[in-house]
């Protein structure tokens, strides 16, 4: 591992760039999956090592995330340089719509003091213990609309009552998620951080706007339009209404996020009243 860390520094240092797409391996370290009996428990080992191994900081030069203390909640991994916090989570099957996550006043509360970590989504196939997608979601790109509750635990189960959550990915927008690996192809390290520094100025936003934010953000893409004007924009106040009920004055409020967006480069503004997608 050091090694492989050294060599990448020595070419940081010769090439003034960063090239881990060699160092990516797709195979996952299967053999580890022996000792366990349990499906979950045999992913969460070889997923975690091979993360451990692999993946780096999309935030700094770190060519290396460290493992934290097993039992840590919400926090898989932490790069050594800058301290961003990483969770994974995988599966064997695409991700696609949900992905389970744990309690649901625990998710709201750390949207809310802006604590939730990077997450990191894995799609691997078996029997081949091979990684077909990788893709994450930067800390600062959770809304309260992206969290739902899921029913309470049953009496049978150890935790009766207790209420978990599901992320809706549908509800973050799509320029959040950046992909690292897909359909087997690894992405530049450059290009990732590169498109992870692009959304940073989110993070600038109070965590109470930034939900706002987001959601306009993500409304806009489900137009389906790269230009539009601000009047194509209305349609989507019903929608916006169901997401924040307690705001009377949406109209208004898409408006503010337009410009907000804009301030941010995130969407252009092209003429009057007409905007345009990057």
């Amino acid at each position: 591992m050091r090694d492989r860390n050294l060599s990448c520094e020595i070419e940081l240092s010769l090439c003034g760039r960063v090239d881990l797409i060699s160092a990516m391996n797709l195979a996952l370290p299967a053999e580890l999956a022996q000792d366990y009996k349990s499906p979950s428990q045999q992913a969460r080992v070889v997923t975690q090592s091979w993360a451990r191994d692999n993946l780096f900081c999309v935030n700094c030069s770190s060519l290396q995330l460290t493992a934290t203390r097993e039992g840590t909640e919400a926090n898989d991994l932490t790069c050594p340089h800058c301290s961003l916090r990483y969770e994974l989570k995988s599966k064997s099957a695409p991700i696609i719509s949900k992905i389970m996550d744990a309690g649901y006043d625990a998710m709201m509360r750390a949207i809310r003091a802006d604590r939730t970590p990077n997450l990191v989504l894995l799609h691997y196939e078996k029997p081949q213990w091979t990684i077909r997608n990788l893709f994450l979601v930067p800390h600062f790109a959770f809304s309260e609309s992206s969290i739902e509750k899921r029913n309470p635990l049953r009496d049978t189960a150890e935790r009766h009552g207790h209420v978990l959550c599901n992320i809706v990915l549908k509800n973050i927008p799509i320029d959040a998620k950046i992909p690292l690996i897909t359909n087997g192809v690894v992405s530049s390290p450059i290009k990732i951080r590169a498109h992870f520094k692009r959304l940073k100025p989110l993070k600038e936003i109070g965590v109470k706007q930034r939900g706002w934010t987001l959601d306009v953000l993500n409304a806009i893409h489900r137009l389906g339009k790269k230009e539009f004007t601000t009047t194509d924009t209305y349609v989507l106040i019903r929608e916006l209404e169901k997401l924040h009920p307690d705001n009377h004055r949406v109209r208004e409020k898409i408006r503010q996020q337009l410009q907000v967006l804009r301030e941010r480069n995130l969407l252009l503004h092209v003429d009057r009243n007409r905007w345009r997608l990057p």
